[in-house]
């Protein structure tokens, strides 16, 4: 055992400064020096195919080819080598993602990206969908793919739930059910306040030299308004919606910017749909804890007979709110560097926001006043025809529509 490990040992330090074919002399020159046997017990200790350690085992015993033809030698043959296995196999890429998606981690808008599986792992998933490929392959794609291996170690967040992680998969699971049903699925949140008016606002964008755009220095409440956009994000059709509130964020505000979506867009998309499924922060004004967004909900499902699915993302985790890198991301940079001079402003630019992926985004403005401060009594909440799953039903739960009285 301690001569196998040593071997093991030598071949992972020397194999980092050889090419191709010094690696398979070295090889060759072991399994000589072992004798009888020497083929096999090299390549199960090195992992290593046979066929490369007989190849080695016969080069080592022959003279160079420049030796004997007075020209340089290639490491490899013309046209030898194994072929490109994402050519063979054009469904790999998409498998591969299909393996590691609910495990990404890592900054959602950077391109390094990281995944808590083993390459083990995924080899396997891969090899039972019918994909031949060793894991030190799955390696190589992904680092090919700009992703990199850290098996579970999380970014630092804060303090995260115990059950973060099975919440993020249980809301993978869930969306990947109403998506095969072509039933809708809508990443929802509030984007920050933005100031309406002649005021700066972050980012730069391409002028003549020495001629800003000039802003307001002070921002006073006497200066200017504000405007809440409160976005809808179709994860299936890779459309956005944002009510622009002129009044308070509050979840009577939040609901009615999903209702405006669905009236105008989602059941244009979804004319056969029978329920929805929501992603959502787990605070603010559409938060898990608010029994306004609740009875709102019940309103919206029973006026549109729909089934009404919400899911929370844990606490501390809004970023991997689809919406968030899909939409809210690019409205920031359609109007980066410009003033939101008025409302109409505004939504124009949100509506010029576009990805090279199809992204298209709606906008309308909302001048509904939203009271605060509304209270939701026990009696009120025990009337919801709500239903929570088996599995944290604070966050994930069903609201069904109510019998309606016939007047």
């Amino acid at each position: 055992m301690q001569q196998e490990n040593s071997l093991k040992n030598r071949y992972d330090t020397i194999s980092k400064h050889l090419d191709e074919k010094s690696r398979r002399l070295w090889l060759g020159n072991e399994a000589l020096a072992f004798g009888r046997g020497g083929i096999t017990y090299v390549a199960e200790n090195t992992g290593v195919s046979r066929n490369t350690v007989t190849k080695g085992q016969i080069e080592v015993q022959q003279l160079p080819k420049k030796i004997l033809t007075g020209g340089d030698e290639r490491i490899r043959e013309k046209g030898g080598g194994r072929k490109n296995l994402i050519q063979n196999d054009p469904e790999l890429i998409h498998d591969l993602y299909q393996c590691i998606e609910p495990f990404i981690r890592g900054d959602p808008e950077s391109t390094l990206l990281w995944t808590t599986k083993s390459l083990r792992d995924i080899a396997d998933e891969l090899n039972e969908k019918g994909h031949v490929i060793s894991y030190r392959t799955v390696g190589t794609i992904l680092d090919e793919l700009d992703f990199s291996l850290q098996a579970n170690k999380k970014t630092d967040e804060g303090r995260s739930h115990e059950d973060r992680d099975q919440q993020f998969l249980f809301i993978y699971n869930r969306c990947n059910e109403f998506l095969k049903e072509n039933e809708p699925v809508i990443s929802v949140d509030a984007k920050k306040k933005e100031l309406i008016g002649n005021q700066k606002n972050n980012g730069k964008n391409w002028r003549l030299k020495n001629d800003p755009i000039k802003v307001n220095v002070y921002d006073f409440p006497s200066m200017c308004e504000k405007a809440t956009p409160f976005g809808v994000y179709d994860i299936s059709n890779n459309k956005g919606w944002i009510n622009v509130g002129m009044d308070h964020d509050t979840a009577e505000f939040s609901v009615e910017s999903i209702r405006r979506w669905w009236k105008v867009l989602g059941n244009k998309l979804y004319p056969d749909a029978t329920k929805i499924l929501i992603t959502a922060d787990c605070g603010g004004s559409n938060g898990y804890r608010i029994r306004l967004w609740k009875t709102e909900l019940q309103k919206f499902a029973t006026e549109e007979n729909l089934s009404i699915s919400v899911c929370h993302f844990p606490p501390g985790t809004s970023k991997w709110n689809k919406i968030e890198h899909r939409l809210f991301s690019f409205i920031s940079i359609a109007w980066r560097g410009r003033p939101l001079l008025s409302y109409q402003i505004m939504i124009n630019l949100i509506k010029s926001a576009k990805t090279k992926t199809g992204l298209t985004v709606g906008a309308i403005l909302d001048e509904n006043k939203y009271a605060k401060g509304i209270k939701i009594s026990d009696d009120d909440m025990k009337n919801l025809n709500l239903i929570r799953d088996s599995f944290h039903g604070e966050w994930n739960y069903t609201i069904q529509p109510q019998e309606q009285e016939i007047v």
